[in-house]
């Protein structure tokens, strides 16, 4: 069962949690278990992690509390009663029961029956240290996953806040909210965050950890993807939804929060569809969401923009497809989620059924990235889609990256050409250029313009284009560099122009030029 909602008990656990080192910085890093132990959590081990702290002795009682913390809720291991007491000072053996964090068995060992851990982040608002609470997982179960497993903080959610723009506005929804993680964040930025999910657990999860933290302004809702919200409409749509393709096969289990019950990438289909009748003008959508490549209509990345034109409200579509696997990879990947381990009779049975899948409905590949949907303003018409294919690592946080470009495509939008050769540009700062040549050859074979921070854009650049750029300080006009190029390359000024002003408009769009 999901924790309970006992104010005064929450006080006490809070108080408790956060006088112990209890921490992110606690636990990562070097720290408690050790960059060799943190490796190992990290693929799925927990020994080399509980080997770590018991060879090393506490430097204070804040951090004996902080491993026995630590190796009950983490890492799934039964404490003894007297060292949970030691840990939970206020909230006691008694409190934590009651709470259903904890169970003791017959020989005075106690055993978790959550997985709470810290979970710390920095963003528009500041810093921001909290503690969350969600199902056990297969670390500490050791075993396969119930299909009403409640998911912690996974790599998927991690990453849908990250990119969760922070711009201030009234209504916020979170579509199928799990533990809650995206709804806390959205609650930074909005004043009223609506929170749904089809799972009762998944919200009471939700909510015991919006109580813990103390979060206001989140309400709750029980019901399928947009039907707890119908005919309503939000300034900002967030979704990390049960986008995972799974066989419609017996035996295959149908885990709730990753499983949205459909065919295919059907689900994710369904939410880019429906999402635009619930934005206001000028609302914007972030989701993350899988799509297949094959036979008929599996365009792969392409299909976000079918899907949302399907939906029959205008919206501007930018997907970023940042990662791709073949079927055999992407069975793989999903079956050990669910915690059946390979070399088993269940994981060949699972692959089999997956394969099947893929093979019968024509699909080669299956893609994933970022979804972000904005509903134009009454007065404009929807942008061209924007697809693109960036698999290079980024850094984190590319919230105000994304922000950043919505705004530049703003500008862009009802910008004609003539304005945007008056216009005078700024190089970004995090823009360089990198040249190949031939070995004793003085003209470069290959110039690239760079992007460090952002999605790591590379573009391929000519030597006019690289020029230009260069000269973009904020001085000359566009027009009068495009000019002076011409000038220098005996290049007719007309032909020049109408080859370099579309590129200089697909660098403001992407953030290395600056408006």
């Amino acid at each position: 069962m999901p924790p309970a909602s006992r104010p005064a008990l929450l006080a006490r656990l809070r108080s408790d949690l956060g006088s112990s080192l209890f921490t992110v910085a606690r636990l990562s890093g070097a720290g408690a278990w050790g960059a060799s132990g943190g490796a190992a959590l990290f693929r799925g081990e927990r020994v080399a992690a509980r080997r770590a702290l018991a060879s090393r002795t506490p430097a204070s009682e804040a951090e004996r509390r902080s491993d026995t913390l630590a190796l009950l809720f983490v890492l799934g291991y039964p404490q003894p009663a007297a060292d949970v007491a030691a840990a939970l000072p206020e909230l006691g053996l008694a409190g934590a029961t009651e709470l259903g964090l904890v169970a003791e068995d017959d020989d005075r060992q106690v055993r978790a029956l959550v997985d709470l851990r810290p979970y710390s982040f920095t963003d528009s608002a500041g810093e921001a240290n909290w503690w969350i609470a969600s199902d056990l997982g297969e670390l500490a179960l050791q075993g396969p996953l119930r299909e009403d497993h409640v998911l912690g903080i996974g790599g998927a959610s991690a990453t849908l806040s990250s990119l969760m723009i922070p711009r201030p506005v009234d209504r916020a929804l979170d579509l199928g909210t799990g533990c809650g993680i995206q709804a806390l964040h959205a609650a930074r930025h909005a004043r009223h965050v609506v929170a749904t999910d089809i799972s009762q657990r998944a919200l009471d999860f939700a909510a015991f950890n919006a109580e813990l933290n103390l979060v206001d302004g989140i309400e709750f809702r029980l019901g399928s993807l947009f039907e707890p919200v119908a005919g309503e409409t939000f300034d900002h749509i967030v979704s990390n939804p049960p986008f995972v393709i799974t066989p419609r096969t017996e035996g295959v289990p149908a885990y709730e929060y990753r499983d949205g019950g459909m065919v295919g990438d059907a689900l994710v289909a369904r939410v880019v569809a429906e999402a635009g009748r619930h934005l206001t003008p000028g609302g914007v959508g972030q989701f993350l969401g899988n799509w297949e490549t094959g036979q008929g209509a599996k365009r792969g990345a392409y299909s976000v923009a079918d899907w949302a034109e399907q939906g029959g409200v205008p919206l501007d579509v930018w997907v970023v497809e940042r990662e791709t696997q073949d079927p055999a990879a992407y069975a793989e990947t999903w079956i050990r989620d669910g915690g059946t381990r390979p070399g088993t009779p269940d994981f060949e049975r699972l692959y089999g059924a997956w394969l099947d899948d893929f093979d019968e409905r024509g699909v080669s590949e299956i893609g994933f990235g970022y979804i972000t949907l904005r509903r134009p303003q009454e007065l404009h018409a929807a942008a061209p889609p924007r697809i693109e294919r960036l698999l290079a690592p980024v850094a984190a946080g590319l919230a105000p990256h994304i922000l950043e470009c919505l705004a530049a495509q703003d500008a862009l939008r009802d910008l004609p050409d003539d304005a945007l050769a008056a216009a005078t540009l700024r190089v970004a700062g995090d823009v360089t250029e990198e040249r190949h040549y031939w070995p004793g050859n003085d003209d470069p074979t290959v110039i690239t313009l760079k992007q460090g921070g952002g999605f790591a854009r590379s573009v391929d650049s000519g030597t006019a284009l690289s020029a230009l750029v260069g000269a973009c300080d904020g001085d000359l006009s566009v027009g009068a560099i495009v000019g002076a190029l011409a000038q220098l390359l005996d290049a007719p000024e007309a032909d020049l122009r109408a080859e370099l002003l579309p590129q200089v408009r697909e660098l403001v769009a992407t953030g290395m030029l600056r408006l």
